[in-house]
């Protein structure tokens, strides 16, 4: 299957991924479990691209195996952050606000709305499984998978730190900044951001320059949209001591540590 074949059909997979977990919401009373199923999600798109693409097998292996373990290990982070507690503040001010007209509203607004930018986000995945040439390995694919790492440990890294910090009942109210945190305000959306670029570079590697549009998108979406400008503006009001960590730190870009001088 070529890759514009492929893009419908990864279309009516996300179609009925999100219409299954928005029924699955509706059960729960919970719009929360969108963001769980967000990982698994291309997990699925990656799942069916290595059954029907005509990628090279060896790349398209290696894609799915790192799509696979970026999306167990966010849904496993996400799932046990929510745990026991109630919906996410976001959807508890729409489902406030949406009244009865919630239920179906939430399915264009929130399920179809994230579907739509999870089709998006995949065509550098899409490109690597249904373009064939040239085999693995290229410069490009070297670059890729060493973004890649880079961008896993980072959100891994800065999410495990966080949680750990957030454990022990002598930070209640104190700030992180330590460790990944002492370079960027934001090391798991940094992190994110540099996993898409590094599927991005896959897909340059196969010629597919135009699916860097998925890896700016996404880096857009992480910084100005719904990742550190919605955090950022109630981290400032609600945690002391945060107007002096933005001083003192980059909010995305990690600043590189200066080494001490030693004679």
């Amino acid at each position: 299957m070529g890759f514009g074949p492929f893009l419908a059909v990864v279309a009516i997979t996300v179609f009925a991924v999100m219409t299954m977990v928005w029924v699955l919401s509706l059960i729960l009373s919970d719009a929360s479990i969108v963001d769980v199923a967000w990982g698994p999600g291309f997990i699925v798109v990656a799942a069916v691209g290595i059954v029907t693409g005509a990628g090279d097998t060896n790349r398209s292996v290696l894609v799915l195996i790192l799509v696979t373990l970026w999306g167990i290990r966010l849904a496993t982070h996400i799932g046990t952050r929510n745990h026991g507690k109630p919906e996410d503040f976001r959807y508890q001010q729409f489902r406030k606000n949406a009244g009865r007209s919630f239920w179906w509203r939430s399915y264009f607004t929130v399920f179809l709305l994230q579907g739509g930018v999870m089709w998006l986000v995949s065509i550098p995945i899409a490109a690597v499984l249904t373009i064939a040439h040239p085999p693995l390995i290229t410069g490009w694919d070297v670059a890729a998978l060493l973004i890649w790492v880079i961008g896993f440990v980072f959100e891994a890294g800065g999410d495990w730190q966080l949680r750990r910090f957030k454990a022990n009942p002598e930070n209640r109210g104190k700030l992180l900044t330590s460790g990944f945190w002492s370079v960027t305000r934001h090391p798991n959306y940094f992190g994110d951001a540099m996993v898409w670029w590094g599927f991005g570079l896959f897909a340059v590697s196969v010629g597919a320059w135009w699916a860097l549009a998925s890896p700016i998108v996404m880096s857009i979406f992480l910084m100005r949209v719904s990742g550190v400008a919605m955090l950022e503006r109630t981290l400032v009001t609600t945690k002391p001591g945060y107007q002096e960590y933005i001083q003192t730190t980059p909010a995305f870009f990690p600043r590189i540590p200066r080494l001490t001088r030693r004679d």
